[in-house]
């Protein structure tokens, strides 16, 4: 598979555990925290065995800093749909502008140099 394209599937999937280890806790509010802490860590740990090779490949293709980019862009868009359909939260008209200001922000990142 391109160098391109397999850390971004292999970030989707890091962060599909990330938002599971860092939130999916709240919905079950009545569990001793130690036990959720365990829980997520564990989550987080699968969700390293994605994330390290992601950036560990990707790095041969992009920057640091488009990486990062990448995989905060990856973050919202993942955690959008988990709160939509997980937590049953609704997405307000700010969090859609807030996250198109981040958007925003990639773009600039990718773009290449401003003259």
């Amino acid at each position: 598979m391109s160098p391109k394209i397999l850390p971004v599937i292999l970030l989707l999937f890091s962060n599909v555990f990330m938002t599971f280890a860092w939130y999916g806790h709240l919905k079950f509010g009545d569990r001793p925290l130690p036990m959720v802490i365990l829980v997520s860590w564990l989550i987080a740990l699968a969700e390293y065995c994605f994330a390290v090779p992601a950036n560990r490949i990707g790095h041969a293709v992009y920057s640091a800093a488009e990486l990062k980019t990448m995989q905060e862009v990856i973050t919202l868009t993942v955690f959008a749909v988990f709160s939509v359909f997980y937590l049953d939260e609704r997405l307000t008209l700010n969090h859609l502008v807030g996250f198109g200001f981040i958007g925003l922000g990639a773009f600039f990142v990718f773009k290449g140099p401003l003259n």
